[in-house]
């Protein structure tokens, strides 16, 4: 049983698909809608003839459909049904939109078949939900906004990688199939650093991995990742459990209140003076809490089934 699909494989029964066949098939649903048949052949165990006959399967009731991505054959879950019972019939991965977008998925998904047991938070809303019940707002996340005839929609983690949370630590997955450069992934830690700033106010630790498929792109993570990552030796004030958070709602509650006008509310705390002294003090103390560094570890992960650029 995979616990972050949290059951959800049961409602494709109607599909045919039970058992490891439908955790499979939502998983790969859930994780970017795309796969080949060499992870579907590690995942099973199984030989290339049984494989062929399952994905034979697969497309002749029009749940899948093998394409041609570049130079790699993938399977895609195309069936809207199949998102509808799973919950998620919002993603946006029953398409193919380009080449480098599929080997992003593919090879994404990849790293989560090897670390199933990774609390992973497979769509758009879980991640969104999941921050939001940290008290942490949308504005933290990651976003991007979609101009045409829905008017504008916003779709947070628009890249859809991986990322798993905990009661300790979070892990993003950046999965660069050769296409990236050194700005590109600067440019996707600058759109997550107040999510992992937050995080880390919450004594959460921030990992990330690189995953790719070809040497380069792994070196240049393992470099550019190490840079990012906390190398503070000395030791720092140990505060209790949720004093981070109290701190930073006590800030609200002093800046609500003089924005407000809220005379009552100034004086109750002390005067206008004296709000301002302990706004200071809660930011210095914030600031002492936080650890040196982006991020508080790193680690690299190459994919031994696809043949990325930059070998």
């Amino acid at each position: 049983m995979i616990d972050h699909l949290k059951g959800r494989e049961k409602a494709l029964e109607p599909f045919g698909l039970t058992g490891r066949r439908a955790e499979w098939v939502a998983l790969a649903s859930l994780h970017g809608g795309v796969f080949n048949r060499s992870q579907l052949s590690a995942w099973f165990g199984m030989d290339r003839f049984k494989t062929l006959r399952f994905v034979q399967a697969l497309t002749r009731r029009r749940l899948a459909a093998e394409e041609m991505v570049g130079d790699l054959k993938v399977c895609r879950i195309c069936a809207r049904g199949i998102y509808r019972a799973l919950g998620a019939e919002g993603v946006r991965t029953r398409r193919i939109t380009s080449t480098e977008v599929a080997m992003r998925r593919v090879l994404s998904f990849d790293y989560v078949i090897e670390h199933p047991d990774l609390p992973w938070l497979p769509t758009e809303q879980e991640k969104v939900s999941a921050f939001e019940a940290l008290d942490m707002g949308r504005s933290l996340m990651p976003v991007r906004v979609y101009r045409g005839a829905a008017g504008g929609a916003q779709h947070y983690f628009p890249r859809g990688m991986p990322v798993a949370l905990d009661s300790r630590r979070a892990v993003f997955v950046h999965a660069d199939p050769g296409y990236d450069t050194s700005t590109a992934l600067r440019s996707w830690r600058d759109r997550h650093q107040k999510l992992w700033q937050a995080l880390r106010d919450l004594a959460l630790s921030v990992e990330v991995v690189g995953v790719a498929c070809a040497r380069r792109p792994l070196d240049r993570a393992r470099t550019i990742l190490g840079n990012w990552t906390n190398t503070e030796t000395a030791p720092r004030p140990i505060h209790p459990p949720g004093t981070a958070a109290a701190a930073r709602r006590e800030i609200t509650r002093i800046e609500n209140a003089i924005v407000g006008m809220d005379d009552a509310g100034v004086e109750e705390m002390g005067g206008f003076q004296a709000c301002l002294h302990r706004m200071v003090e809660l930011e210095d103390m914030l600031r002492s809490m936080r650890p040196a560094g982006t991020i508080d570890g790193h680690s690299v992960w190459r994919s031994s089934r696809f043949r990325g650029r930059g070998i």
